[in-house]
């Protein structure tokens, strides 16, 4: 039911698969014997996309009410332990993931050894579908949660400041005023991380000439452009220990007032463990890495 009801939303089996955490060949195997069950296709495959048939849209219709018992359910049985009986869900953007969960991992097992997390990367989207479908219990965000959906709570972490990577050779300021970086130089992720959002917010970048300059899938893609001399790029503080080591980009703060992202944890408002989560929280903040 989870699978039909993530690939009716997305109407895709990849960004079903990616919403669910499982490889989109198990989803569309577990949708077929869904579809064996039932008697009927429940969705039409078009191509790259999926749509649902009338019998697909009346399970979908009767599946979500029985999801959301279930996972309300589960909740308040564990909430009476105090703490969850299951591993916690946790999603994290992927400009966030390398860099903060290595300091992060440690001290929630030394501190929390109660709780157990099982950790998946995604886009900002993606994750708070993760929350409003009950596929995740916890999201580390970089912006903030969009409206509609269930009510959230959120529970600031720390600024993240960002710095300009240059070339070793280039000869920059150093701070550098935001307003005298050669926008033309500039390599952004590609569309959909929300870090490409606040670069190009920060730079004042024409976003449809934005759409025209390459773009990358990791920031450590284009720390390898940087390195190369073909470009330069914004990068979060969080990321200089894994992305500035050695000497093969010069890294330059920023004027003040620069430019910052504000790293947030999210859940559920009507969760019966807030305030588990809030020690998950404070945990985080004490273990950031210190730059």
């Amino acid at each position: 039911m989870q699978y039909a009801v993530a690939l009716a939303e997305t109407g895709h089996f990849g960004r079903a698969a990616e919403r669910s955490h499982v490889t989109q060949p198990g989803l569309s195997q577990q949708i077929r014997q869904l579809e064996e069950l039932c008697g009927g296709a429940l969705f039409d495959r078009l191509g790259k996309s999926v749509r649902l048939t009338p019998l697909g849209r009346e399970f979908v219709e009767r599946a979500r009410p029985i999801l959301e018992q279930t996972e309300a359910l589960l909740s308040f049985v564990s909430g009476q332990r105090g703490t969850p009986a299951r591993p916690l869900r946790l999603g994290v953007i992927p400009t966030v993931a390398p860099y903060l969960l290595p300091h992060v991992f440690p001290a929630l097992q030394r501190e929390l050894p109660e709780l157990s997390f099982t950790v998946s990367e995604s886009r900002t989207d993606a994750l708070l579908d993760g929350l409003a479908d009950g596929s995740l219990d916890l999201a580390l965000i970089a912006s903030e949660p969009r409206t509609g959906g269930p009510r959230l709570t959120a529970a600031s972490l720390f600024a993240d400041e960002f710095v300009l990577a240059t070339g070793a050779g280039d000869q920059a300021e150093d701070p550098m005023p935001l307003a005298e970086i050669d926008s033309d130089r500039v390599l952004l992720l590609d569309e959909g991380h929300c870090f490409r959002d606040q670069a190009i917010a920060a730079c004042a970048l024409d976003p449809d000439a934005a759409r025209r300059t390459f773009a990358a899938t990791s920031l450590s893609t284009i720390v390898e452009f940087v390195a190369n001399g073909q470009g330069i790029t914004l990068l979060p503080e969080i990321a200089l220990k894994k992305e500035a080591t050695g000497n093969r980009i010069r890294i330059h703060r920023l004027q003040s007032p620069g430019a910052r992202r504000q790293l947030t944890l999210v859940w559920r408002e009507a969760t019966p463990f807030g305030t588990v989560f809030e020690q998950v929280a404070e945990t985080i903040r004490r273990a950031r890495p210190k730059v």
